[in-house]
């Protein structure tokens, strides 16, 4: 085994950003346009195609023993009366587990459970100093609820994987839409 080398990086709140900042990830509305409900509100969107999110993942070996890890920042913002939110996903590796931890913002933590059984489903608020434990077998989205960015850092086993096909492709079986002005919580009627 080759020696890996220790590093610092460091989240710059001032331009919302990691330094170094390793492999950026960004994902725009027609990166995931179908994942929204109102698709009258995703054309006018469209016309601008704005940045939903962007992640920051940190120079690790993608291996077993070592320790992944990420800043997520998702803007601020709505598709019709959806707030933005990541496409989610699971873990190649399903029985791993992740750790975010919310450094900015405010927001929601969708989990669905994986098994062979019936999906199960949990919701977590996600503020400034937020611990949030994603346990082995649960998907996970986050969604920005505030008028500010939100970024968490994300930390999982080098070899966990990930898996986004699926959530694409059945969505979650909850949506997080603003109803009279408060992020409310509602079945999704495209669940498949």
């Amino acid at each position: 085994m080759e020696l890996f080398r220790p590093i610092n990086s460091y989240y710059d709140f001032e331009n919302i950003k990691m330094v170094p900042e390793g492999d950026l990830i960004t994902r725009n509305l027609s990166d995931m346009d179908w994942m929204y409900q109102d698709q009258e509100a995703v054309q006018e969107l469209l016309k601008e195609d704005p940045q939903i999110y962007r992640y920051y993942n940190v120079d690790i070996p993608e291996e077993e023993g070592h320790l992944q890890h990420c800043i997520s920042i998702i803007n601020p913002g709505k598709v019709g009366n959806e707030y933005n939110m990541t496409k989610g996903h699971f873990h190649e590796i399903k029985g791993t587990a992740e750790i975010y931890y919310t450094i900015q913002g405010e927001g929601m933590l969708f989990m669905q459970s994986v098994t062979d059984g019936e999906p199960e489903f949990e919701a977590l608020e996600m503020k400034k100093g937020t611990l949030s434990y994603v346990p082995p077998y649960w998907a996970h989205r986050t969604i920005n609820t505030g008028e500010e960015p939100l970024a968490f850092i994300g930390i999982y086993p080098g070899e966990a994987g990930h898996v986004y096909g699926e959530i694409e492709a059945k969505g979650f079986m909850k949506l997080l839409i603003e109803k009279d002005g408060e992020p409310t919580i509602i079945d999704n009627p495209n669940y498949k």
